[in-house]
Order: structure tokens, then C-alpha cells, then sequence
């Protein structure tokens, strides 16, 4: 009886995250018979309605540590406040030494930022921000930073629940 081998990779149905490398660092290990290579990718994952996830695969291939650096990011996926195209009001976020300081901007901006910081700010949906990375330009941290600073956003209706009042008051 002769079986039909299917060859073919399976189309992978299309996501409805956007997902972003941001960087791939070489890192390596000496040993008795020479250097041994491995690879760590930084990824960013969002829908472009709010909700972002970062994460960090390392493995002995680029490819297979970009997936699983996409597979982390999906699991601490979180939503983000938006008001309209931009972010409700200003913040810096923080984490280790990085800063990111995080500015709304008026509608036909655009995205005013460095690498990292718009591999995060375009997964999320963002169109009109102005940014600046303060401290450390390190890219893990400052995609830490920002993704702090953008999880840290309050509309007016979430403040005046905090604080037990009317958001008219407030």
C-alpha cells in the first residue's frame, strides 16, 4: 500500500498580531575546542488596537530564537489606554537604566522615534507620538522601557474610578 507524502510546508493561516524584530545579538562561549554561538532576538508583538507584548527568545539558530521570542511575547501580551491615534497624556517610563520619555502628539504627526522605541509604539497602533530615549540606549531596555511607560497610561474615566469620583470632576 503506497502513502501520498504531502511535502509542502502548511500555509500558516495569516496572524492578526504584527509582529517586529527588533534586534538579534550573537552571543558566544569559549570552551576546550573553540567558540560556541548562540543567538538571543528581542521581539515586539501587537494587533494595532493597544494591546503589545514583548519578549526574548535565545537558541543555538537565529530562526528558531526569533520564534520563540515571538511565542514569549504573545503570552505577556497586555492592553494599552489610546485616545484616538495617540496616548491620553505624557510619561517616562522606566526600567533598569533606561528612560523613554513618551509625548502625544496633534493628528498627521507621525511616529517620532528611534528603532526600538518605534518597533513597540507601531505594534500598538500608535500614529501620532513624539519620543526621546533619555539614558541607556541599550534596546532591551528601552523597549522594557517604553512598554512600562505605555502600560503605565490612564484615561480620565480610569483616574476618577481610582480616586472614587465623577470623571466630570476630575
Amino acid at each position: 500500500m503506497a502513502y501520498e507524502r504531502n511535502d509542502r510546508r502548511r500555509e500558516e493561516a495569516p496572524s492578526e498580531f504584527v509582529e517586529k524584530l527588533v534586534r538579534i545579538n550573537r552571543v558566544s562561549k569559549t570552551v576546550k575546542g573553540g567558540r560556541i554561538f548562540k543567538f538571543s532576538a528581542l521581539c515586539v508583538v501587537g494587533d494595532g488596537k493597544g494591546k503589545i507584548g514583548i519578549g526574548l527568545g535565545k537558541a543555538a539558530e537565529v530562526s528558531e530564537a526569533a520564534r520563540k521570542g515571538f511565542d514569549d511575547a504573545k503570552k505577556n501580551l497586555v492592553q494599552i489606554t489610546l485616545k484616538g491615534n495617540t496616548i491620553p497624556h505624557e510619561v517616562t517610563g522606566k526600567f533598569g537604566a533606561g528612560r523613554v520619555m513618551l509625548k502625544p502628539a496633534a493628528p498627521g504627526t507621525g511616529v517620532i522615534a528611534g528603532g526600538a522605541v518605534r518597533a513597540v509604539v507601531e505594534a500598538a497602533g500608535i500614529k501620532d507620538i513624539y519620543t526621546k530615549c533619555l539614558r541607556s540606549n541599550n534596546p532591551n531596555n528601552v523597549v522594557a522601557a517604553t512598554f512600562e511607560g505605555l502600560r503605565s497610561l490612564r484615561n480620565a474615566e480610569q483616574v476618577a474610578k481610582i480616586r472614587g469620583k465623577s470623571p466630570e470632576e476630575i
